[in-house]
């Protein structure tokens, strides 16, 4: 018998009542054929890895994260509640000592979920990775934690919910915005002013294959990840840069995959995107599996596998060798850089505009964050959107400092209810989320 080196725990959740339509690419045949593969392969009797079932993320959870508008119950799903509730199953085994590692193969994914939601963008309207980390802090104490996000699209949610957050390093590995959905993450996206330098932004060009994704594990992710020192690395795993997806344009592998996640050894890996339903997600997730228990993936391939068709082109390689020493420069100039662009402020300000392309809708928001010596600062986010609503909302981030509390506070206590739709307040000192309407 087969016995892993690392304690792996799984959690599977196919989400069989949620799809975004019967033949689209996000249904739940997007697990079932994994789930199939990995009984033919004996996985379960593997001694050393364990199932755990999904629970139910609470209330509380979401709403440490996001602001629902115009409230939780109207906008998300009973299928993401528990994709997020499978996470957090994932993660608690992990740190009540059950597990070394763990793996939760989850759908429906999360990483395009922004701290406000109004709801379904990019197949996200709860942010799983997020939701999962919160409710660890909250339960288990500050943690510094290191979010690796390979899905092939830019994990923009992730990055706005951590944007000020320098205790949430965030990497994002994606194909170039400027050739597919969200059109952001770019290498000058480096956070906010109390936390610039600490999101890290690799856009790839389209048909990178596996030479070019691990040479940035190599070069890039890791060397920083070492200078951070964090205490937790979560992969966020999404599976659509393998050379079958058919809604991205890289040439990933199952065995690229496998090696990625040798190299970065997440303690933590979350199922994000992944749509070659038959031709990857299968062979891709176990190989993740089998490289995370410490075991021999080396067999996992999938039928048409040739590496030599998968070769990269030599101008593709000597582009990432280029955008990762700028980019690892920029990692070392961020304190400088910061300096420059911070010192004598007391606020930054800066507007966005969020497209719903599920739903249809165009967000516009307003983010001010107050420049604090003593703190990351609070932050007030005025957003609207084409439903009609008009938000207020306040973020006090933990460890924010006594007067930072007070003014964020009084900024909710005298917000004229008469001016919006709803007025918000999550206040992560006090574990409190009030709202006024």
């Amino acid at each position: 018998m087969l016995k892993a080196k690392n304690r792996l725990g799984l959690v599977f959740f196919p989400a069989f009542d949620w799809a975004i339509s019967p033949t689209h690419p996000e249904r739940e045949e997007r697990l079932l054929y994994t789930l199939d593969q990995v009984s033919e392969e004996g996985v379960e009797d593997i001694e050393g890895i364990k199932f755990f079932n999904p629970v139910l993320a609470k209330e509380e959870d979401i709403k440490r994260v996001h602001f629902c508008v115009p409230d939780v119950d109207s906008v998300v799903t009973k299928s993401h509640v528990i994709s997020a509730g499978g996470a957090i199953a994932a993660a608690r085994a992990l740190f009540e000592g059950k597990v070394d590692k763990a793996f939760a193969v989850v759908r429906p994914p999360g990483h395009h979920a922004h701290r406000v939601v109004y709801g379904d963008r990019g197949f996200c309207i709860i942010n799983i990775e997020a939701i999962m980390l919160e409710h660890i802090r909250q339960s288990f104490g500050p943690k510094k934690v290191a979010i690796v996000d390979t899905d092939c699209h830019h994990g923009d949610g992730t990055q706005d919910i951590y944007w000020n957050d320098r205790n949430t390093l965030f990497i994002s590995l994606h194909q170039d915005g400027r050739t597919l959905y969200p059109g952001s993450g770019f290498p000058d996206e480096m956070g906010g002013p109390g936390a610039y330098g600490y999101t890290v932004n690799v856009p790839l060009p389209p048909q990178t294959g596996e030479e070019g994704f691990l040479y940035v594990i190599e070069n890039l992710v890791m060397p920083i990840i070492k200078e951070y020192k964090p205490d937790l690395v979560v992969n966020s795993a999404g599976q659509d840069n393998h050379y079958t997806d058919p809604i991205t344009n890289m040439n990933f592998t199952a065995q690229g995959y496998a090696k990625l996640t040798e190299l970065l050894d997440p303690d933590i890996a979350v199922l994000e995107g992944g749509y070659s339903i038959e031709g990857a997600l299968p062979y891709v997730n176990l190989g993740i599996i089998l490289a995370l228990a410490g075991l021999d993936y080396s067999h996992v391939k999938e039928p048409d596998y040739d590496p030599d068709k998968m070769r990269q082109p030599g101008w593709i390689s000597d582009y990432i060798k280029r955008l990762c020493n700028d980019i690892y420069g920029r990692w070392l100039r961020k304190e400088e850089i910061a300096r420059k662009m911070f010192d004598g402020k007391d606020f930054v300000r800066r507007n966005k505009r969020i497209y719903y392309d599920t739903i249809g809708i165009m967000e516009n928001q307003e983010e001010t964050i107050k420049v604090c010596r003593s703190c990351s600062g609070y932050t007030m986010i005025k957003s609207k959107c084409d439903l009609g609503y008009f938000i207020l909302a306040i973020v006090i981030p933990p460890g924010a400092c006594p007067r930072c509390v007070e003014e964020a506070r009084k900024i909710y206590e005298v917000a004229d209810p008469g001016d919006y739709t709803g007025i918000y307040l999550q206040d992560r000192v006090n574990d409190e989320f009030k709202v006024k309407k």
